[in-house]
């Protein structure tokens, strides 16, 4: 083993120090996280499945990946499913495995090698990257040498610091996303009340123009060279974008089940019948539950009727495929919400046969 990591490791620094003949992209994690000797998670760090999903799109396509990190070697991840298809792909990939055991220290790398950076997410962006120099001389050289600076969920946390040579940051007067205010809120996690700002109000406190979609839904801003996705369900089209961006042609689309749910929740908010008819035709595609749960949210953090609503109808589609009680009572809520008070006891009612223990469900019927 020591020596497919010592081989792989020369590969890797080949295509550092070589001359430009192939594309070349730097993909950035965070160091900051930590675990104690129970393997907990005491720092936050990393999203790894952003990091897979977006090795994936840039391997795919034939383009050379270097990971790297202000500490360099082994950065620790958040919490994340192993058993997500790209997730098992990236765990199975040795040579994959060997760059991310491996990772370049920042402070080593060599800006004028690479045609693009991609800053993956995760809590630890938001504790180390934004204030780490060489990320910041790296990410400002490349963007000046024509190069492409793309980032996704908390990883715009590294632009929000970066000047570019006439003293201006790079996203001023720029249209940017990352992690939103809202989705802070609605995921607020015990990192929280810890980080330094949050990613939206310091994005606009730089001058950017800040865009984004709904609660965990796909937006993928594109302003010239930089590029920026809103949350981890974006990781795929941020990278993929940052591909059109470097001049490799673009293969089709492989969507993973996740991705795909949050596209068809988009495509029910536009047109309802085409999505169901999606969906019927081809389940195996979507994750029913992901389905009810961005419903859920979406309900929970609506701003408009129409939302509501939209969320409430496809609920009551998936609600007797997929029944737990959160659901009904969401469901519920969002009926009289809009004043459909009888929808709402019908619902709870049909959800108390099922869940005859539940309080929630109980009272909630009583109220109305």
């Amino acid at each position: 083993m020591k020596s497919l990591v010592m081989l792989t490791s020369i590969a890797l620094f080949s295509s550092v120090v070589a001359a430009k003949d192939s594309t070349n992209v730097l993909v950035v994690i965070s160091s900051y996280g930590e675990v104690n000797q129970n393997q907990e998670l005491v720092k936050p760090g990393y999203e790894f499945g952003e990091l897979s999903k977006a090795y994936h799109v840039f391997k795919r396509h034939g383009i050379q990946v270097t990971i790297a990190s202000p500490s360099g070697g082994k950065p620790v991840a958040d919490e994340y499913d192993k058993s997500a298809i790209y997730n098992q792909k990236f765990l199975n990939d040795e040579a994959a495995l060997a760059s991310l055991t491996n990772s370049y220290k920042l402070a080593d790398i060599d800006a004028s090698k690479f045609d693009g950076i991609f800053v993956v997410g995760g809590k630890g962006p938001m504790f180390d990257l934004h204030q780490h120099e060489p990320l910041k001389q790296t990410i400002s050289k490349i963007y000046e040498n024509s190069g492409v600076v793309a980032g996704v969920c908390h990883g715009p946390a590294a632009f929000v610091d970066v000047k570019l040579s006439d003293g201006r940051y790079l996203v001023a007067g720029k249209r940017v996303n990352g992690f939103t205010n809202a989705e802070e809120h609605a995921f607020g996690s015990k990192w929280l009340k810890d980080f330094p700002f949050l990613l939206q109000d310091k994005l606009e406190e730089r001058g950017a123009k800040f865009e984004q979609d709904g609660v965990m839904l796909n937006q993928v801003t594109v302003d010239g060279r930089l590029i920026t996705g809103q949350n981890p369900f974006s990781t795929v089209d941020t990278a993929r974008a940052m591909v059109t961006a470097m001049g490799v042609e673009l293969l089709s689309a492989q969507p993973y089940q996740d991705d795909a749910s949050v596209k068809l929740y988009e495509l029910f908010l536009r047109d309802q019948d085409t999505a169901i008819q999606k969906l019927e035709a081809t389940p195996a595609l979507y994750d029913m539950q992901m389905l009810a749960m961005l419903s859920v949210f979406q309900i929970k953090h609506a701003t408009t009727e129409y939302q509501v609503d939209a969320s409430a109808q496809l609920l009551e589609y998936v609600l007797p495929k997929f029944s737990h009680p959160v659901l009904a009572v969401t469901l519920a809520q969002a009926y009289v919400r809009m004043n459909q008070s009888d929808k709402a006891l019908e619902v709870l009612q049909t959800s108390a046969k099922q869940f005859p223990e539940n309080e929630k469900i109980k009272s909630f019927i009583a109220s109305l």
